[in-house]
């Protein structure tokens, strides 16, 4: 698969994502539900807790991606809920320390919202993988 970023501006790179990307030659394709912060019984974790709440949808969304032979490397696009935009964006060096190590920076929204499925839910994180 090739990826080719498109960065007509190069301020969201300091952002940790590209405006947007050519993909060409990939094969499969993953489209994952919103990851968010729940244990392995879907009970919410972490209420009142953003920084917490995002490494753990960043963790589930790992676990989803791996249980379908994907990895943080082949994701291609991102789209990010958040109850508190200002609070989601303080703790976005969580994303960076995932996504860093393994070059990318796929496209992304973050889009800010009134609540989610669960009440005490912050954040929300969907993405699409291909290889």
């Amino acid at each position: 698969m090739n990826r080719t970023a498109i960065n007509p501006w190069p301020w969201s790179l300091n952002f940790g994502y590209n405006q947007a990307e050519v993909i060409e030659g990939h094969t499969r394709q993953l489209i994952c539900a919103g990851q968010t912060a729940v244990d392995g019984e879907g009970q919410p974790q972490h209420c009142g807790d953003m920084r917490n709440q995002i490494a753990l949808a960043l963790d589930n969304l790992e676990a989803v991606l791996s249980k379908a032979e994907f990895g943080l490397g082949d994701v291609i696009r991102l789209t990010i809920y958040a109850t508190d935009v200002d609070e989601a964006l303080k703790n976005f060096d969580l994303l960076g320390a995932r996504f860093g190590p393994v070059n990318n920076a796929p496209p992304m929204s973050l889009v800010g919202v009134t609540r989610l499925a669960l009440p005490t839910l912050m954040l929300e994180i969907e993405a699409t993988a291909a290889a």
